[in-house]
C-alpha cells in the first residue's frame, strides 16, 4: 500500500497520548517524570514497566520489550505498522496523507479497497434479505427457535443468501464489479460446464470481520438437508484466512479489554447467544481447531482466555492444542467444561442457561489441570501398566508449568489418584522438563522476536555499555566523541546495533524507531528513558568508556596468551596498567 507520508506519521505521533493508550492494558502511576506499572507483556509482581510520556516511549526493564505508541498498538492489537498508524489516526482525529508510489502498487491498493467495498455491500445485502424477503422466513424462524433475537442478529449483520443461482453475481455486475473480482473474494465460483454462480445459496450468512469491522469473508449455514456441508466458509483468498480470524472480534474487543478476559466458543450461534446474554467478550474459532494465529491475536489483547468449546473429543483436542500454541505467552488458559452434548448456544436457549454458563465461567479450571484430569479419568488405576502410561502422559504437562504452587498441588493430586509416592511423580516431572535456551530467553506474547534477557541478568559489560550509550543521548555534545570512539571490541553485538542507530540518528534517536526490529526498538526506548532518568556527567561517561576499554585490552591479552605471543601480551599488560591508573584518577575526580 502507499506509504504514509512522513508529515502524517509525525502528526499521529504528536497527537497520541501514550499513557492513555497503554493504560487500557495495565494500570500506570506517576513516579517522578515517568509512569510505571506491571508489564502487560510478561508476568511480574513488582512493576518494571516504564512509560516516558514526553518522548512517548515505553520499556520494560524486566523482559526488555519497548518502543513507541505505534509499536505498542502493533503488539497489543496484532496489527501491522500501517494498520496501527491508521487506528491511532482514527482515534485521535488525524487525517493521513500518503506518499506517491509506483502506479502498480497504487492500483493494487485501490483494487483492495474496491474489493473491501464489494464484501461490505454484499454483507449489507444478505442482512437486508434476511429481514425483507419471504424466502428467508424459514431462516428467521430457525434463528428465533435458537433463542436469538432480532437485536443481536442485526448487531452482527446476520443475513440470508437467496436460493437463486446468480443473485449476488448479477447485483455485483450491475454495481460495476467484474466476475473476476466477485470470484477473487469468494462470492461466486465457476461451474463444471463453465459460467459462474453464487457460492452461497439458501444459507444463513454470518459476516466474518476483522477488528476494525471490515468484512473479509462469510460463513454460511445450510437450511436444507440436501445442501451438503452444514457450514460452508469463504474459500481462502487474499482477504480471508480462516486460521487467523476470530468471529465477532470487532464487537467483542471493547468488552474483552473491560472484562480482562476473552471467552472462546466454537461456532457463530454460540457467540451470538453469549453476546445476547451479556457475555459480550465472546469470540468464535469457527471450528474446533484453534490455531496459533488465533491464540497470538488474543494474547496481544488480554491475559486470560476461557475456552468454552464442546466437550467432545474434537473439542478436547482443541483445548490441548491451545495449551501448546500458547506456551511461552503471557496468557492464562482456563476451561469452562461444557456438559456432554450441549454447546453454549443450546445452553443459553434453555431456562436458566445464562446463569448455568456464568457458573461454568466462574468455576473454570486451569487448562493444565483440565488436561491432567482428562488423562486420569481415562486411566484404569487398578492396572500398573495403565498407571505408568498415565504418569508418562501427565509428566510433560506438569513439567511445562515450571516450579510453582500449582504444579506442586497437581503433583499431589496425581500421586493420590495413581497411588504413587509424590516424590516418584515429581521425579518424572523433573526428568520431563524441557531444555531451555538459557536464562531469560523465553519468548514474549505477541512478539516474533525473542525477548531481551532481564536487566538483572545482563552482563557487566552490557550494563556498562547501556549506561554509556544512554549518557551519550543525555549529553549529545560530549556523546558524539564517544559514539565515534566505540567499536565492536567494546560492545556486545546488541550494543553495536544500538551504536549504529545512534550514529544514524544523533539528534533524535527516539524518532522513527525500527518497527521491523522489535529487539532494537526496545533497546533504543530503554536508552532514551535511562537518559532522562539517570544522572549523566562527562566524568561518568569517561569512566564507563575506560572500563569498557579495560575489558577490550584484557580480551586482547587473553587472545595473545592463547597464541603464545608473549611480546604482544607484555605490551598490552603495560597498556592495562596505565589504563588502571587513568580509571583511578577518573574515579577520584568523579567522587
Amino acid at each position: 500500500m502507499a506509504l504514509i507520508s512522513t508529515e502524517s506519521l509525525e502528526r499521529v505521533k504528536q497527537a497520541v497520548d501514550i499513557v492513555e493508550v497503554i493504560s487500557a492494558h495495565t494500570d500506570l502511576r506517576r513516579q517522578g517524570t515517568r509512569w510505571v506499572g506491571l508489564c502487560p507483556f510478561h508476568e511480574e509482581r513488582t512493576p518494571s514497566f516504564s512509560v516516558d510520556a514526553q518522548e512517548k516511549l515505553y520499556h520494560c526493564f524486566g523482559c526488555g520489550v519497548g518502543g513507541d505508541t505505534i509499536k505498542f498498538v502493533e503488539e497489543k492489537e496484532g496489527l501491522g505498522f500501517a494498520e496501527a498508524v491508521e487506528l491511532l489516526a482514527d482515534r485521535y482525529g488525524v487525517e493521513l496523507e500518503r506518499e506517491k508510489e509506483d502506479p502498480r502498487a497504487e492500483a493494487k491498493r485501490q483494487q483492495r479497497r474496491r474489493l473491501s467495498e464489494l464484501l461490505d455491500r454484499t454483507a449489507s445485502f444478505y442482512a437486508a434479505y434476511l429481514w425483507d424477503s419471504d424466502e428467508a422466513g424459514k431462516a428467521r424462524k430457525y434463528l428465533a427457535q435458537r433463542g436469538l433475537g432480532e437485536e443481536v442478529l442485526r448487531a452482527f449483520d446476520v443475513g440470508f443468501a437467496p436460493s437463486a443461482w446468480d443473485k449476488v453475481l448479477l447485483r455485483g455486475q450491475r454495481a460495476g464489479f467484474k466476475v473476476e473480482e466477485l470470484r477473487g473474494v469468494g462470492l461466486v465460483q465457476r461451474g463444471r460446464g463453465g459460467g459462474e454462480y453464487d457460492r452461497f445459496r439458501s444459507r444463513i450468512m454470518f459476516p466474518i470481520r476483522d477488528r476494525r469491522g471490515r468484512t473479509l469473508g462469510f460463513g454460511g449455514r445450510a437450511m436444507r438437508s440436501d445442501q451438503g456441508a452444514k457450514y460452508v466458509n469463504t474459500a481462502e483468498t487474499d482477504f480471508f484466512h480462516k486460521s487467523t480470524m476470530l468471529y465477532g472480534i470487532d464487537l467483542a474487543k471493547g468488552a474483552i479489554a473491560k472484562a480482562g478476559r476473552a471467552v472462546v466458543a466454537e461456532g457463530y450461534t454460540d457467540v451470538l447467544a453469549l453476546y445476547q446474554a451479556g457475555i459480550e467478550e465472546a469470540v468464535g474459532v469457527m471450528g474446533t481447531a484453534i490455531t496459533e494465529e488465533q491464540v497470538a491475536s488474543l494474547s496481544g489483547m488480554v491475559d486470560e482466555v476461557v475456552l468454552a468449546l464442546d466437550a467432545d473429543a474434537a473439542g478436547q483436542e482443541a483445548m490441548l492444542r491451545a495449551q501448546r500454541v500458547a506456551a511461552g505467552r503471557k496468557m492464562r488458559l482456563r476451561v469452562a467444561a461444557m456438559p456432554a452434548g450441549e454447546d453454549p448456544a443450546e445452553m443459553m436457549a434453555a431456562e436458566g442457561g445464562a446463569e448455568r454458563f456464568r457458573a461454568l465461567l466462574d468455576g473454570a479450571v486451569e487448562l493444565t489441570a483440565f488436561q491432567v484430569g482428562l488423562v486420569l479419568d481415562r486411566t484404569d488405576t487398578a492396572s500398573p501398566a495403565e498407571r505408568d502410561r498415565a504418569l508418562g502422559e501427565v509428566a510433560p504437562i506438569l513439567a511445562g508449568l515450571g516450579e510453582s504452587a500449582s504444579r506442586d498441588d497437581l503433583v499431589r493430586q496425581v500421586a493420590e489418584r495413581l497411588d504413587l509416592e509424590p516424590a516418584m511423580v515429581m521425579g518424572r516431572v523433573v526428568a520431563a522438563q524441557p531444555a531451555t535456551g538459557g536464562p531469560g530467553e523465553a519468548p514474549v506474547r505477541g512478539s516474533a522476536t525473542p525477548v531481551t534477557r532481564r536487566t538483572a541478568e545482563l552482563t557487566s559489560r552490557e550494563r556498562r555499555e547501556r549506561a554509556l550509550l544512554a549518557m551519550c543521548i543525555a549529553l549529545p555534545a560530549e556523546g558524539k566523541d564517544y559514539l565515534a570512539r566505540l567499536g565492536d571490541q567494546h560492545l556486545s553485538p546488541m550494543g553495536m546495533r544500538a551504536l549504529a542507530w545512534l550514529r544514524e540518528h544523533p539528534e533524535d534517536p527516539a524518532s522513527n524507531l525500527p518497527h521491523d526490529d522489535s529487539e532494537l526498538a526496545g533497546l533504543i526506548a530503554e536508552l532514551v528513558i535511562l537518559a532522562h532518568d539517570e544522572p549523566a556527567s562527562p566524568e561518568a561517561m569517561e569512566l564507563n568508556y575506560l572500563l569498557l576499554e579495560q575489558r577490550r585490552i584484557e580480551a586482547e591479552i587473553a587472545a595473545a596468551g592463547e597464541r603464545d605471543d608473549y611480546e604482544r601480551r607484555a605490551a598490552l599488560s603495560r597498556d592495562r596498567a596505565a589504563l588502571v591508573e587513568r580509571i583511578a584518577r577518573t574515579e577520584r575526580v568523579g567522587s
